[in-house]
């Protein structure tokens, strides 16, 4: 990890498809750094950073990389994305890129992962929940239609998710 800081404590990673990188401390500070046109860093601009950037908040809990967008959420359960847009992958009801962090309707969040233009989140209830990009179905609704706000998968207890260019979870029986 590029840090002049030796005593840094980095607890959390993820590396995005496109070029950017994420990270937490164990205080809670989420960084960002790398490729950043789409806003993608969530430092409030579309500037490419070679180091580190501090992202508002000190309370954040997990993180996610997509293609040119990010999650992250907060240790009170809420959910967080900010960069590209374009298919909904952000989950804010619009289209619209965002370059700061904008909360997901919704709370008890529990897990989350993001792939190259859609997201999943799983809630503490153990529900499902996906949106953005569905070209060919990678959000489990049955549809081929991109959603810009989380729709629930079908069924309850879930327990792990995995998301790429398409989506995977485990559900316990």
């Amino acid at each position: 990890f590029p840090s002049h800081d030796t005593s840094t404590t980095w607890s959390d990673i993820s590396a995005g498809h496109n070029a950017h990188s994420l990270a937490r401390k164990t205080d809670g500070t989420l960084w960002a750094w790398g490729l950043n046109y789409s806003g993608q860093l969530g430092d409030g601009t579309t500037t490419t950073r070679s180091s580190p950037v501090q992202i508002p908040g000190t309370t954040w809990n997990d993180i996610a990389g997509g293609s040119c967008h990010s999650l992250a959420r907060k240790s009170d359960g809420t959910l967080w994305a900010w960069g590209a847009n374009s298919d909904g992958q952000i989950g804010d009801g619009t289209t619209t890129y965002r370059s700061s962090p904008v909360q997901i309707p919704g709370t008890s969040w529990n897990d989350i992962d993001s792939g190259i233009s859609h997201s999943l989140a799983r809630k503490t209830d153990g529900t499902l929940w996906s949106w953005g990009y569905n070209g060919q179905g990678s959000l489990g609704d049955n549809t081929r239609t991109n959603k810009s706000s989380p729709i629930q998968v079908p069924g309850t207890s879930w327990n792990d998710i995995n998301n790429s260019s398409h989506s995977l979870a485990l559900k316990s029986v």
